[in-house]
C-alpha cells in the first residue's frame, strides 16, 4: 500500500475561534488557506498522481482539505474516517486501514496525530519523530499494514508542493 498523509490546510486562529463560542471541530480553512491548499494539492497531483481513496476526519478544516485533495488526485470523493478525528488512537486508524483494499490511499487529518501515526508505522514507537506543517504531505510504502513496517518515500513541505504545481 502507498499511504499519503496530508495535514489539513491553514485554518482560522484557534484562540479567536474559541472566543466565538463555536466548537473547534467547526473551524474552517481561511480563504488564503483554501488557496494554498489548492496549490499544494496541484503539486501533490504532479508528484503522486491518481489516488484510489481519500479518507478524512469529519472536522470541517480536514473535510474541506480532503475535498480539494480528492479532486486534485482524481478520487471520486473523500470518505469519513472516525479514526482520523483528533485524539483517536493509532491502533484504531491502523485497524481501519486493514479493512481497505485500495492500493493508493490518502489520509487527511490533524497534528499531532498524523505525525505520531507516521512515526509509529515507520519505527514501531508512537513518539513523534517528525511534525507536519499545514498542507504538508508525506508518502509511506507498506508491504503490510503494521507498526514498524513502513518506509518513508518522501516528505514535502507546503512550499515545495506549491512549487511543483504547474
Amino acid at each position: 500500500m502507498e499511504l499519503l498523509l496530508v495535514r489539513h490546510g491553514p485554518a482560522g486562529d484557534p484562540a479567536k475561534w474559541a472566543k466565538s463560542g463555536r466548537a473547534d471541530r467547526e473551524r474552517p480553512l481561511t480563504p488564503d488557506g483554501r488557496r494554498k491548499t489548492r496549490a499544494a494539492a496541484a503539486g501533490l497531483a504532479e508528484v503522486f498522481g491518481r489516488c484510489d481513496l481519500v479518507a478524512t476526519s469529519s472536522w470541517r478544516r480536514s473535510a474541506q482539505t480532503s475535498a480539494i485533495v480528492a479532486k486534485a488526485l482524481g478520487a471520486s470523493a473523500a470518505v469519513d474516517c472516525p479514526a482520523l478525528a483528533p485524539g483517536s488512537a493509532c491502533e484504531d486508524l491502523l485497524a481501519w486501514l486493514k479493512t481497505r483494499r485500495e492500493r493508493r490511499v490518502a489520509l487527511v487529518g490533524h497534528e499531532p496525530q498524523l505525525s505520531r501515526f507516521a512515526s509509529w508505522l515507520m519505527t514501531g514507537a508512537q513518539a513523534g519523530v517528525l511534525r507536519l506543517k499545514k498542507s504538508q504531505a508525506l508518502l509511506l510504502e507498506m508491504e503490510k499494514a503494521a507498526a514498524g513496517g513502513a518506509v518513508l518515500v518522501w516528505s514535502l513541505a507546503p512550499r515545495q508542493l506549491r512549487a511543483l504545481a504547474r
